[in-house]
């Protein structure tokens, strides 16, 4: 394995902890910018809104140019993206600043992927994308954590700052030990949308937005959840964190083992059945805080076993497009994370954080509806889509 992959993975991960990194220290921006808490939330929902959206645009603008080059440019302005965010004097300003993270951010993340692919032999490639993805994924998980600890002890523009300065460390890795990379044919950004036409992808697709908004839309706004209903205080409010974010991080490789035993499509309907009865639960347990944790810990070990599955799921049922579906699920689960952290926002500012649990649930059981609904769709191939049509007959396997 080419050691560099490494250096990408530290690249993904830095990108990666951005986008839910002010999940924990909302309340700390809220009063300092002297803004709603709904509001402030806004800033996940616009930061995911325009990752889902650029990643392909970008990929497809800058198809062209050196991937060295490109890759230092674009970690340059992500830099700048977080300096912005670090001396942000109101909220419209840290609003822009999201934003130029988040176009950024998207793109650096498809070509940590695209590199870790080139740089390595074919026998490995499969498993450096791979070992990139885990440092996105560990990011997801762990960002909130982090962000929550450093704006506690030093204000919640020191998650910003911890940001630049590993990002100024990843231009130096980059430009001291990447080579040139010449790009790759891409493929069109309306193929990658005619691939959608297929009734069965595009149903497992939107299984993964309404899954994800679901989820969102109570995990946005854990922390006003953990303080007014269980009365934790910031010492509390980072150890819940921690323990979801271990739990997150299990339930990774549990939803992996468990496709690989029972099969992709058994998977996918229990983890979103049960992981619906645990979100409609989780209100009802505040009384009691081992039960609550018991309960958040199957919450939140669910919210990652899916990924395995669908992204199985998605491979078989197009096989022919299995890269374009994992790029599209990427931005499907981004603007899962936007719906979702802004529907929770806007229960927040007219119910109460308790409500956004209810909400959450209903999100998950249309995700049922759509998963079911894919499921049930036969395989189907259109040449107009891109495909090859000898393939029509391909056979679902789990």
């Amino acid at each position: 394995m080419n050691k560099r992959v490494y250096l990408l993975t530290m690249v993904s991960f830095v990108v990666g902890m951005v986008e839910l990194i002010i999940g924990g220290i909302l309340d700390l921006i809220s009063k300092d910018l002297e803004v709603s808490l709904g509001k402030t939330g806004l800033l996940i929902t616009v930061f995911s809104l325009t990752f889902a959206i650029s990643s392909p645009v970008l990929m497809t603008l800058t198809a062209r140019i050196e991937r060295k080059r490109l890759t230092l440019v674009v970690l340059l302005i992500f830099f700048l993206g977080n300096v912005i965010a670090i001396i942000s004097p109101s909220y419209a300003i840290l609003f822009f600043a999201r934003i130029v993270s988040a176009s950024s951010g998207s793109l650096l993340v498809v070509l940590c992927v695209t590199i870790a692919s080139n740089i390595v032999s074919e026998a490995y490639r499969a498993r450096a994308i791979g070992i990139v993805f885990m440092g996105i994924s560990a990011s997801l998980v762990l960002g909130v954590p982090i962000g929550l600890l450093l704006g506690q002890a030093f204000g919640w523009r020191s998650p910003f700052v911890m940001i630049a300065i590993l990002t100024l460390l990843s231009i130096a890795g980059v430009y001291f030990l990447m080579d040139t990379i010449m790009p790759q044919p891409s493929i069109p950004f309306l193929q990658q949308m005619r691939t959608l036409k297929n009734k069965k992808v595009f149903f497992a697709q939107l299984t993964s937005f309404l899954f994800l908004a679901g989820h969102l839309t109570l995990y946005a706004y854990l922390t006003p959840f953990l303080e007014t209903e269980l009365g934790l205080g910031g010492t509390w409010v980072s150890i819940v964190y921690l323990i979801f974010g271990i739990a997150a991080v299990i339930g990774g490789g549990f939803g992996g083992t468990l496709a690989d035993r029972i099969g992709t499509v058994p998977t996918l309907l229990l983890v979103i059945v049960f992981f619906a009865l645990s979100i409609f639960i989780l209100p009802y347990t505040t009384m009691s805080l081992p039960l609550f944790l018991i309960v958040m810990m199957i919450w939140s070990m669910l919210s990652w076993a899916i990924t395995p599955a669908m992204q199985s799921y998605l491979i078989a049922a197009a096989p022919e497009a299995a890269d374009i579906q994992q790029s599209l699920n990427n931005s499907a689960l981004h603007f899962g994370i936007a719906f979702g952290s802004m529907i929770g926002g806007l229960v927040l500012e007219h119910l109460t954080v308790k409500d956004n649990a209810t909400c959450g649930g209903i999100f998950v059981l249309f995700a049922l509806g759509t998963a079911l609904f894919s499921i049930t769709r036969k395989p189907k191939h259109s040449p107009s889509a891109g495909f090859d049509s000898s393939q029509q007959n391909m056979t679902h396997t789990n």
